[in-house]
């Protein structure tokens, strides 16, 4: 089995709230990501995506828990040593505009990781951009022009190219095609999967859209009210979602095959108060299958199948007998 680059243990974040509240954004978040794979994080907007990605490289600091990156924990580092450790992991924005000084030309700014954080000379910087400017499509010529002249695929090809600069190990892709055209969108997902396979990278991608997470994605990870709630292989979780909330937001993806049918799964209510979750299970107050059991009791996410994990009682796959009614007591 393919060990683990980056695991994540009882991870939390938190927020300032109202009233001098906290506001719990990731709630003890166990999760592997596996050595050469690309993990597809998916989930409604708010639900914590974006902010496991960044905790996961410590732009965000975390309140609590653990992360291991090839052995080393590093919430344990500072100064250098995080400095040094950061040149391999790496993140691509959503914003391929916002990401870049609109000053700098192009050149510059995918050079500055080479120089910051791998010590690079001006020379080895210069040779080494014009090769990563050629690798994503864009030409050693774009070097000279500023991020303006580009347009929003080839401004992403560079956050990618300056993403690749330091030659990282591990690479959080945060909605990196949601702004871009559905043809741009194809040439800038098939860039990454030949990055992935020919570099060797690890890839976590963060998307609310399952139709790219399942063009990319070796495996699905699904997160709820800052708690991941189902992990599977692509192949697995396309075929029979095994939480309630996967099966929704399956059922929401448009069908575009011919005659092909797929049943219809409307949530109902809101996504809860992140300030004031519901008690026992946090989707309950949402879920068709919903007992008392998951007003009670919390769910662990654990392993149902092999290779596949869900945080609910009555999961689709599992053994248990199925819930016959829904919990009225919202």
């Amino acid at each position: 089995m393919t060990a683990a680059l980056i695991q994540a243990r009882e991870l939390r974040v938190e927020y300032p709230g109202r009233a001098g509240g906290r506001v719990r954004a990731l709630r003890d978040v166990d999760l592997d990501i596996l050595q050469g794979e690309t993990l597809g994080l998916v989930g409604e907007s708010g639900c914590g995506k974006s902010t496991l990605g960044r905790a996961l490289l410590r732009v965000i600091e975390p309140a609590s828990g653990r992360i291991e990156f090839d052995g080393t924990d590093l919430t344990r580092l500072h100064g250098r040593r995080l400095r040094r450790t950061r040149a391999e992991l790496q993140m691509v924005f959503q914003d391929p505009f916002g990401s870049l000084n609109p000053r700098r030309r192009i050149a510059d700014l995918v050079a500055e990781p080479l120089l910051r954080a791998r010590g690079a000379t001006r020379a080895e910087a210069t040779k080494t951009v014009a090769e990563l400017l050629d690798l994503v499509g864009l030409g050693a010529e774009a070097g000279a022009r500023r991020p303006h002249e580009f347009s929003g695929g080839q401004r992403q090809r560079i956050g990618i190219a300056r993403a690749l600069a330091s030659s990282p190990q591990f690479v959080v892709a945060d909605e990196a095609v949601s702004a871009l055209d559905v043809s741009i969108q194809a040439q800038v997902l098939n860039l990454l999967s030949d990055l992935v396979r020919d570099r060797g990278l690890t890839m976590l991608f963060i998307s609310h859209d399952l139709g790219v997470v399942r063009h990319i994605a070796d495996r699905i990870a699904v997160m709820y009210l800052g708690q991941i709630i189902e992990i599977a292989s692509r192949d697995a979780f396309f075929a029979a979602p095994a939480h309630p909330y996967s099966r929704a937001l399956l059922s929401s993806v448009p069908v575009l095959r011919p005659g092909e049918k797929r049943e219809q799964e409307v949530l109902e209510g809101e996504l809860p108060d992140p300030a004031n979750p519901p008690e026992g299970c946090l989707f309950r107050t949402r879920c068709p299958i919903a007992t008392e059991q998951c007003r009670t009791g919390a769910p662990e996410l654990r392993e149902i199948a092999p290779g596949r994990s869900a945080r609910c009682h009555f999961p689709l796959i599992s053994s248990q007998p199925r819930a016959a009614g829904k919990d009225e007591s919202h």
